[in-house]
């Protein structure tokens, strides 16, 4: 995506031909080939003479349909849209029905084994909340010196056969939200206890932290500034909430003993 913004960005804004620079845009945070952003927030600075206000209109109609401008705005010169930020939001999907759906494919994980546990789910989710050293849900490749960041929000719900999660922190490890789901559904399919999880994290075992959720499901929501800086409808809760009419759940995980 960056590369694609900061051509069309050069189409309207040329820089000198004398500058080196590789880069003209700064997001908020990167996410994985897959995943999903509603809330993405993005800075460069701009030396013609377009408003701020013309900025998005200009923009979409330069970029492909999959990538969309939902407001602009002129931020101070020492304003940066990652390290301005004092949280971040992510949202994640979970199809928890027997049958597949066509239309939910590319933005949830469809889980058909067995009825997940969301209370379960839940308990293991709030343990979580407050500061701590999450280096058990980074994946290698990171280049954090530390595994430690502050997790401020936590939230599962249920509808029917949709799960949804919501987490948001301060910062979030390379690839921890989507290894955390992973831990959390085999929480929801009795295939990990609440006490081997918490274990897992608190004593920073990543080699025993095996399987993450895949990339669709996932979507940065938002990204919190201690100033607003877009208007409310362009910046918050964007990602539609998925309804069904009816619920087909699968069976329910079997208890031993």
């Amino acid at each position: 995506m960056q590369e694609t913004l900061d051509k069309a960005i050069d189409d309207l804004d040329p820089l000198p031909s004398s500058s080196q620079r590789l880069s003209r845009s700064f997001a908020a945070g990167r996410t994985d080939s897959g995943v999903h952003a509603a809330g993405q927030v993005v800075h460069f600075d701009c030396h013609g003479s377009i408003p701020a206000s013309r900025w998005a209109a200009a923009l979409n109609g330069r970029l492909p349909a999959t990538i969309r401008i939902s407001a602009a705005a002129a931020v101070a010169s020492n304003w940066h849209a990652c390290f301005s930020a004092s949280y971040r939001r992510y949202r994640y999907t979970i199809f928890n029905s027997r049958r597949p759906n066509l239309f939910l494919a590319p933005f949830s994980w469809h889980r058909y084994q067995c009825q997940l546990q969301d209370a379960a789910m839940a308990r293991a989710l709030s343990e979580l909340v407050g500061t701590h050293d999450f280096s058990a849900l980074q994946k290698a490749g990171s280049n954090r010196r530390h595994g430690c960041t502050t997790v401020e929000e936590v939230e599962l719900s249920r509808e029917g056969d949709l799960l949804t999660l919501e987490i948001q922190a301060t910062g979030f490890l390379y690839g921890m939200v989507r290894l955390l789901l992973g831990q959390l559904v085999a929480i929801g399919e009795g295939r990990l206890s609440e006490a081997n999880f918490r274990s897992r994290w608190q004593r920073c075992l990543r080699e025993e932290v095996k399987e993450a959720a895949p990339p669709q499901g996932l979507c940065l929501l938002r990204v919190g500034y201690p100033q607003p800086v877009f208007p409310l409808a362009a910046w918050y809760d964007c990602l539609p909430r998925y309804r069904l009419e009816v619920s087909d759940p699968p069976p329910a995980v079997a208890t031993s003993g």
